[in-house]
């Protein structure tokens, strides 16, 4: 008895520590978000106050109305950069998926020569660091004419998607088991139903987890958005938190309410495909 009283008390003492972990870890992933959010909704005494405040006394949704008011009376075009991004960030997701799901299907059904020198090239594609491509970029589009379009900003973040997604996904195809599509083919179908009826659903969760990863690279990103747009027609959210910036003051309470703005989005996205993205995530690490 004394000796399973003992393993009982030890059990529930890792069980503690365990939850204990979990709960700091959790609160030093969050404290940053909620810290945006509270400063949105306070003063921009309280936000500078030194020492911090850290319980807001005084809350409001003056950056929120002010954001969503007309230009020039203390607002931004909020609509127009969400517009943009969300055009930019899905046209650019949906096509780096098809040709990720393209190119991971080759490399992992068939053979041909130079696939690994190939495949490790695209690899390689992605330790160039993106903002090192914002010259070189910015004088072959102003050369094309597309600076400050949808079109230039697309063609870059499929251009930067495109070699994660194809190694995603050929991880999640190869671990679907060939005889199944040779099956479906004995069956009567052809090559291309054996695909759509059989490793497409299997492979499903590793398609929806590169695609929700290469949404939020193209949502949040903003280096190159920077460089390569230059008005309303074209700008996303990212580049708008600069409108909160002027030549010796920031306000810093407008920029985080944008930020909130820009993180519901993603957040919800995230939530509404979280199954996906986590059977996504273990399946690949699991051996059929």
């Amino acid at each position: 008895m004394d000796r399973n009283s003992s393993a009982r008390s030890t059990r529930r003492l890792l069980a503690f520590g365990h939850f204990v972990g979990l709960f700091l870890a959790m609160t030093v992933i969050c404290l940053p978000g909620l810290w945006i959010v509270l400063n949105s909704l306070r003063p921009a005494v309280e936000i500078m106050a030194k020492p911090p405040v850290w319980i807001p006394q005084d809350l409001s949704l003056d950056a929120y109305v002010a954001m969503f008011g007309r230009v020039g009376q203390g607002g931004i075009p909020v609509w127009d950069y969400f517009r943009n991004s969300l055009i930019i960030s899905v046209t650019s997701t949906v096509i780096a998926i098809a040709i990720g799901m393209s190119g991971g299907y080759a490399f992992a059904r068939y053979r041909f020569r130079g696939k690994s020198t190939l495949f490790l090239g695209f690899m390689l594609s992605r330790t160039v660091p993106g903002i090192a491509l914002s010259l070189p970029l910015f004088i072959i589009y102003a050369r094309m004419g597309i600076i400050d379009t949808h079109f230039s900003l697309i063609v870059t973040y499929v251009a930067l998607n495109v070699p994660f997604t194809i190694w995603l996904i050929e991880g999640f195809f190869r671990q679907v088991p060939k005889d199944l599509a040779e099956a479906a083919q004995i069956d009567g179908c052809t090559r291309w139903q054996a695909f759509w009826a059989v490793e497409f659903p299997l492979a499903g969760p590793g398609i929806a987890s590169s695609g929700i990863f290469a949404f939020l690279t193209s949502w949040n990103e903003f280096a190159l958005a920077s460089q390569l747009t230059r008005s309303v027609n074209s700008k996303t959210l990212p580049v708008g938190l600069l409108d909160y910036t002027s030549e010796f003051t920031i306000d810093w309470r407008g920029m985080c309410a944008l930020a909130v703005v820009m993180i519901v989005p993603a957040l919800a996205l995230t939530f509404a495909i979280q199954k996906h993205l986590v059977s996504g995530l273990t399946f690949g690490a699991v051996k059929g």
